[in-house]
């Protein structure tokens, strides 16, 4: 990831592939990262690279254990350096998706869903012949990453789209380098977590 990076940025998760991929482009569109995830793994591993033909990895995100509703997924550089962890807050993100991020000096951050509703509906209606393709035009969930003050530093919010899931990023405040790559990075990992809820 180069920094600074230039916003919006778009999330693109394609719901189709056999594998799930995820790309992440910037307002002027460069391609940010690109994430192809294994299938079938026990024990979630991701790897971020830094193009489509995934010959330039930049990040690994691990699972601090094999498939637990409260795993802990850890980042580290390619030199194997921590970048910072995330984790989803278990039975609070059964209604309403909330994930803690970790590390660095600043301190830690949060994402959490600003209307589960909104996400309800928009999985429900998903599912249901013709009206689902429908439903991705109508129901935009909205995510929030702040600081634990309450400070609102990125939104991200559900795009309309029929053959994918879209997502735009916007950075509502000051963040330094450290910050938005693990935000950034978490963001990913709440969007592969996030898939079976719409």
């Amino acid at each position: 990831m180069q920094f600074p990076l230039h916003y919006p940025l778009t999330v693109s998760f394609k719901i189709f592939a056999l594998a799930p991929q995820l790309s992440i482009v910037d307002a002027k569109g460069n391609l940010i990262v690109y994430v192809k995830q294994k299938l079938f793994k026990l024990k979630e591993a991701v790897i971020v690279f830094k193009d489509e033909q995934q010959s330039k990895p930049i990040f690994n995100l691990k699972a601090d254990r094999v498939i637990d509703f409260s795993a802990q997924y850890h980042f580290t550089d390619q030199e194997g350096k921590s970048v910072g962890s995330v984790r989803r807050q278990g039975m609070k993100s059964l209604w309403k998706a909330h994930y803690e991020i970790f590390g660095g000096q600043t301190g830690s951050m949060s994402i959490q869903e600003k209307n589960p509703w909104v996400k309800l509906m928009d999985g429900l209606l998903g599912e249901i012949p013709v009206i689902g393709i429908l439903s991705a035009y109508l129901f935009h969930p909205v995510y929030a990453i702040s600081r634990m003050d309450g400070h609102v530093v990125m939104r991200v919010k559900k795009q309309p789209a029929f053959f994918e899931r879209k997502f735009t990023i916007d950075k509502t405040g000051e963040m330094i380098v450290d910050e938005e790559k693990r935000a950034i990075l978490s963001l990913i990992m709440m969007v592969l977590l996030e898939r079976c809820r719409g």
